[in-house]
Formats: structure tokens, C-alpha cells, sequence
């Protein structure tokens, strides 16, 4: 499915585990735990993406963020 959004680059789910992957159009990666298919389904299905991640997964599930990862001093 194509679809386009202001503030979502790209968006996977793995239902198994039920963990939706989303990748922001400023290079994050943000992984949120617990997320029901459904959710990510209306993601998919709603008329503003990035309203919907605001108002129905942001702040609403667990979550870590994947990348970019924090420079390491050591690898300077």
C-alpha cells in the first residue's frame, strides 16, 4: 500500500510480537511495544497518518528508539 505523510517516512508491524516499527521523516526510528493490529491497521487506513500516530500511539505504548543511536566517545 502507498501512502504518503508529513510526518512518517516508512511504518512496519510485526504481529507475532505485536510491535509496530516507525521510521520518522527526521531519520529516527522509534519501536512501540503492545500495539494492536487493529491500530495499525487504521494507521494505514486513516486520512492523516501522522494524526493518528499523535493521537493513538505516541505516548500511548511503550516504546525505544532505535536509531539514530547517540554517538559513542569512544569512536571518536
Amino acid at each position: 500500500m502507498e501512502w504518503k505523510s508529513s510526518l512518517l517516512q516508512a511504518v512496519t508491524y510485526q504481529q507475532e510480537a505485536a510491535i509496530l516499527e516507525v521510521a520518522l521523516r527526521g531519520g529516527a526510528v522509534y519501536r512501540y511495544f503492545g500495539v494492536p493490529a487493529q491500530t495499525y491497521e487504521e494507521l494505514l487506513q486513516a486520512p492523516s497518518k501522522g494524526a493518528y500516530f499523535n493521537g493513538h500511539v505516541r505516548s500511548r505504548f511503550a516504546y525505544t528508539k532505535i536509531l539514530p543511536t547517540e554517538p559513542n566517545d569512544s569512536e571518536s
